[in-house]
Order: C-alpha cells, then sequence, then structure tokens
C-alpha cells in the first residue's frame, strides 16, 4: 500500500490578517459573508452538513461543488470535503494567534499526480480568494 503523499499533493495558503480569529471565523462559517469573498453557498457549520458552493457554469463544468462538513472547532479549525469536475480533495482552514491578529492557514489536500491542472488552478484561485476576504474583513464591522 503506498503512503499517501506519495500519491497526492496538497495546497497551503498562509496569511496573517490585523483581526482577532471571531472575526475571521465570522468570515469562515457565516454563509452570507463566504458569498461575498468565496462562492454562493449554503454552508452550515455542522459536522455532518452537506452544502453547495456555487458559481457560474463553465465549459467542462456546472459551476457546483459539493461539500461536507468534517470538522468544526470555533475559531480554531474547520474542515469539509471539495468535490468538483471528478476531484475530490479536502479543504482544511486553521487559525493561529499571531502578532498583530490571526495566522489563517488553508490547506487543500488530494491533488493527485495526474490533476496538476487542478492544483495549478486551485493556487490561483485561492490567492485571489484570499485577497477578497481580506478585503471583506476590512469592510466588517
Amino acid at each position: 500500500m503506498s503512503n499517501a503523499s506519495e500519491t497526492s499533493r496538497a495546497l497551503v495558503v498562509e496569511r496573517v490578517f490585523p483581526h482577532p480569529p471571531q472575526k475571521l471565523w465570522r468570515a469562515l462559517t457565516d454563509g452570507s459573508l463566504l458569498a461575498q469573498w468565496l462562492l454562493n453557498n449554503d454552508f452550515e457549520p455542522v459536522v455532518g452538513r452537506r452544502f453547495q458552493f456555487r458559481r457560474e457554469p463553465m465549459p467542462n463544468w456546472n459551476g457546483v461543488i459539493d461539500c461536507e462538513v468534517f470538522v468544526v472547532e470555533p475559531f480554531k479549525q474547520l474542515s469539509y470535503s471539495w468535490v468538483a469536475m471528478g476531484l475530490e480533495t479536502v479543504v482544511r482552514w486553521t487559525l493561529t494567534p499571531a502578532d498583530g491578529g490571526t495566522q489563517l492557514r488553508m490547506e487543500q489536500s488530494g491533488f493527485g499526480p495526474d490533476r496538476e491542472a487542478n492544483y495549478k488552478g486551485a493556487k490561483y484561485g485561492w490567492q485571489s480568494f484570499f485577497n477578497v476576504l481580506e478585503r471583506t474583513l476590512t469592510d466588517l464591522d
């Protein structure tokens, strides 16, 4: 049996935001805020909850990401599956206190060696999402 780390890779994006963990948690778990910086959704932070992220369909993709919540540890960790275009990955958010705010770490794991295009697309997408998240957090009261 092969080691999963030998056959798949993970994408990691980290950034320190000048906000308390509670504010980041709200942006990660409030469906209306998620829609502002990530995608339209019917998310609820409940373990076992199945939900979808949705965007406009594109050629070869219906615009739907099927998900299921795996971990909800308020202000610390959130994890869910991310199934789109025949690829199932896991997204894990980790919040850690840092000087001047909170370090937010997003890890999306499960990219197989035959999924380089998906990996590159996710890398671009998450960087963009993080930039919009930063603006969204700044606009929150």
